[in-house]
Order: C-alpha cells, then sequence, then structure tokens
C-alpha cells in the first residue's frame, strides 16, 4: 500500500477528487485484482494503484510523482499481452490507458493517423476504410488489443510478410521518459537524420518510457485480394510450397500455416470449413487485379506439385474473412481440445521447418503431451502451443519445460526466442541461452540511459536482476527486491 500522501499526488496528477466508477485511482483489492495480470495468467501480482490518466499531461505528470518517489510503474494498454509484458510490480502503479483512446488526427494526403496509445488496433483501419486504406500490422487480437501494447511488443500478425511488423508503420511518437520528461522520437517526414531512437523504442517491452501521441503510417488498399487455401499430408509438402513460392519471387501478402490439431480446434470453434488433414496452408496475394490473378495461378500449380490434395480459393470477400477468422481463432480455439496450454512463440528460418516442427513432435512424444502447431509460414514465426491438463500432478511443470525446450530448439537452429509476443516476464531464462553476457549488458546500457533509476516496467526482458544503480527517493525497496525477483533467479 502506498502512503496517503502520495496517493493524494496522484490523485492530484489525475485530477481525482470524486467517488464512483469514474475514479482515476483504484486502490481497493477487489478491483485492483482485474489488473494482476495480462494474457499470460501464469503469473498474478497486485499493484498497489491503476492510475488512469485522460491525456498526455496527466500522464507526464504520474510518472513525475513515480520519479520523485522512486515508484515503479508499468503502462498496462488492453492486458492481451501473452508474455506477462504487463505484470505489474508489487507496490508499484499500473499505468492504463484504457481512457486515452482516442484518434486524434487523419491526414489522407500524407497517409498519416495521429492515435493515442488506447486505441484498438482494428479501429485505425476501420476510421479509413471507406478511403481506400488500411492499417496493416494485423496481430491476431487486433479487435481488442491497443496500439500502445502492439509498440511495446513490436507486434505483426499474418499479413507482416509483406507490410512488416508495427515499427515500419510508427513514424512518430511523444514519450514521457521515466523521468517525466518529455521527448519526440522520429518524425513524420520519411527517412529522419539522426539516431533511430523511435526504432530503438518500439519493441522495448514499457521498460524506456511510455508513449502517448504516435503517429502511424497508413496504405492504401490493393486492387485485389484473393486467399487460397490448401491442405497436405505431410507438413513437409506444405513446408515445401512455402519455400517454392518464394523461390520464384512472389511475395505473398500472408503465408500461414497449421497442423491437424490447430485447425480441429479452429474448425470446432469458428466453422471455418477447413478439411481435415496434417498440414493446412493460407496463402493471400495482393496486388493489382491482373498480376494477383496470374500469381494465384502460379501458386495453385506449385501446391499441386507438391501433393495438396484440394486446393480452394475463396470466391468471396465473405469467403476470404471466414478462413481468416479461423486462423485467429486458433489461439483461444485450444480450449475446446484442451483444458490447459502454453503459448509459445520463436522464430526459425523458413527452411528449417519441417526438421524442427518433427523434432517438436518427438520431444513431445517423450513426455506424452501434445503440441498444437500455427505459424507464420512465410517467415517462420512458430506458434507451438502445448497441451496439458493442470489438475493431473507435475503435468503443468512438464510442459513448461517442454515450451522452453522448443525455444532453445528455434535458437540452436538459428533462430530466436520470439517474433512478436516479446520477452516480458515470460521468456527472461531463455534470454541467457540467445544472447552472451557482454550482449545483455550493452542491452542493459541503453536501457538505463533512458531509465537510469530502473522505474519502467522493471524485473522484464532481462535474464537477472539488472540494476542502473542505487534508486533515488526515499521508497524503501527496489522494485525487483519487492517483487522477489531476485529469489526467483
Amino acid at each position: 500500500m502506498l502512503p496517503t500522501a502520495i496517493l493524494d499526488e496522484l490523485r492530484n496528477a489525475v485530477g481525482d477528487h470524486g467517488d464512483g466508477p469514474q475514479r482515476s485511482v483504484i486502490t481497493a483489492q477487489n478491483q485492483l485484482q482485474t489488473y494482476e495480470c495480462d494474457g499470460l495468467t501464469n503469473f498474478r501480482v497486485l499493484p498497489a494503484a491503476v492510475v488512469l490518466p485522460a491525456n498526455a499531461q496527466q500522464v507526464q505528470a504520474v510518472v513525475q510523482v513515480c520519479a520523485r518517489h522512486g515508484i515503479p510503474f508499468v503502462a498496462r494498454g488492453a492486458g492481451t499481452g501473452l508474455s506477462g509484458g504487463a505484470l505489474p510490480v508489487e507496490g508499484g502503479v499500473v499505468l492504463s490507458f484504457a481512457r486515452m483512446n482516442r484518434i486524434l488526427e487523419i491526414d489522407l494526403a500524407n497517409q498519416r493517423v495521429i492515435v493515442e496509445p488506447g486505441v484498438i488496433n482494428t479501429h485505425v483501419t476501420d476510421a479509413v476504410a471507406a478511403q481506400g486504406y488500411f492499417f496493416a500490422p494485423d496481430p491476431s487480437s487486433q479487435t481488442v488489443c491497443t496500439l500502445g501494447g502492439n509498440i511495446a511488443e513490436n507486434s505483426g500478425g499474418a499479413h507482416c510478410l509483406k507490410y512488416g511488423f508495427t515499427t515500419t508503420h510508427v513514424v512518430a511518437m511523444d514519450v514521457v521518459l521515466p523521468s517525466g520528461e518529455v521527448v519526440t522520437l522520429g518524425s513524420s517526414a520519411p527517412d529522419a537524420p539522426g539516431y533511430d531512437l523511435l526504432g530503438v523504442f518500439v519493441g522495448s517491452e514499457g521498460t524506456l518510457g511510455v508513449a502517448t501521441r504516435i503517429t502511424l503510417r497508413i496504405v492504401k488498399r490493393p486492387e485485389a485480394v484473393q486467399v487460397l487455401l490448401a491442405a497436405f499430408d505431410t507438413v513437409a509438402d506444405a513446408a515445401q510450397t512455402v519455400s517454392d513460392v518464394i523461390a520464384v519471387g512472389m511475395l505473398p501478402a500472408a503465408m500461414e500455416m497449421m497442423d491437424r490439431l490447430s485447425a480441429a480446434a479452429s474448425e470446432a470453434a469458428a466453422h471455418p470449413n477447413y478439411p481435415v488433414c496434417e498440414a493446412l496452408l493460407l496463402i493471400e496475394l495482393d496486388g493489382p487485379e491482373t498480376e494477383v490473378n496470374a500469381q494465384m495461378q502460379q501458386v495453385t500449380e506449385l501446391c499441386q506439385r507438391n501433393r495438396s490434395w484440394e486446393v480452394r480459393v475463396a470466391r468471396t470477400a465473405a469467403e476470404r474473412a471466414l478462413i481468416w477468422k479461423g486462423r485467429k481463432a486458433a489461439f483461444a480455439a485450444m480450449g475446446r481440445i484442451s483444458p490447459n496450454y502454453i503459448v509459445q512463440d520463436g522464430v526459425i528460418p523458413r527452411t528449417a521447418l519441417p526438421e524442427v516442427l518433427d523434432e517438436i513432435a518427438r520431444m513431445a512424444a517423450e513426455v506424452n503431451l501434445r503440441v498444437a502447431n500455427v505459424f507464420h509460414a512465410g517467415d517462420g514465426n512458430l506458434h507451438p502451443m502445448v497441451l496439458y491438463d493442470q489438475a493431473i500432478p507435475g503435468q503443468e511443470e512438464i510442459a513448461l519445460d517442454l515450451s522452453y525446450r522448443i525455444l532453445y530448439l528455434c535458437v540452436d537452429r538459428g533462430g530466436s526466442i520470439t517474433g512478436e509476443h516479446g520477452v516480458g516476464k515470460e521468456k527472461q531464462q531463455a534470454m541467457g541461452y540467445m544472447f552472451a553476457e557482454p550482449d545483455l549488458d550493452t542491452m542493459q546500457r541503453v536501457r538505463c540511459a533512458f531509465d537510469p533509476a530502473s522505474l519502467a516496467n522493471p524485473g522484464k526482458v532481462f535474464p537477472t536482476p539488472r540494476l542502473c544503480g542505487e534508486k533515488a527517493g526515499p521508497y524503501t525497496q527496489h522494485p525487483l527486491q519487492a517483487a522477489g525477483i531476485a529469489e526467483i533467479f
């Protein structure tokens, strides 16, 4: 519990002097439980307070209070993250952006949209769709996740193969640094000179500060869009098709793959009329209509050459939407075939897909568990879901161990421990597997340049407690000590 005097400062910072549902500072324990975790529910921590600012000036005032008293803070959007990135710090403040959800400006002439961090991802496209534009990054949770969280994790989605991740579509932002100072990173102009501090901030998982005003790049909707669904008897044949499509010089908007388990779960949840097969490949092409028609014919031939026994091209926009609805429902649909599951996120080279998936199957069989696989096949971003039953003693620990060994396998095959979900709290020890100590020390130096007091989302990303020196201010414990992190690792 924070001292009354500090709570009063936080209330003054956001103009909170009343009672009822519109309060901007939450301290009641039953209400704080709403914020105790994000989409990764394995870790839960009650914050000391939740503050809901209404504008950038209030965000700055709240951060300044935290800086004066050495109080750790964690920024939070919709809480859909899957790595514990928005996990509160014991004794700290959660800065919720639920009320900063306005689209501030639409500049179609320059293909720019300016938003607050609490704006939902799909609302940007909704705001410009009538004029023929869209916002390209499309994580599976895009109907509920917010832009601030997308920036923190550098989110991707099915269309990142062609259009790139969030960092490709953020051109500038106003940021409140952990000291309470406001800076502008990037520029609305293309290719701004100087160090790419904007690129450093995107994907930093809330450890460098808080974005309050974000300038996004939108793109023109293509003339034609076609989606193909192809069924294969082996993952190797589907993976070979992915390589063949890239090899002939095509760059699809998206190439997604689902195995038998994940496709069956999605079919039960969303009824997209998926065939029963060992590997389901979804390929979307977009661009000029003549070009898309010719390329779709070529893709169809490549699928058939690799022994696809069903190739189906969606005939209408509604059919395309239904195919993608099934894919985007995959994570949530796992609850239909397993009482519990762990969603992982690793990256491998495309050419290693068959080998790695075979090894994952072997590892799962060794411990008598099932793994459902759904992934961005075009860029090798895997999302293996380890299925288990928490009611069976010891099985959760076995599932967790398997999920980490899958990440290490990705690193061993020349990949990464995360493609878009972030490191957060979940993958900290895997950072030590992927990076040597000098690499981690260099990253920490960057973090300390932004946050010398270690107040912004502390205890995340790095595999061991790494402090930027003694924290100033009268607050009694360093947030890492308060959270017990030193005992965990």
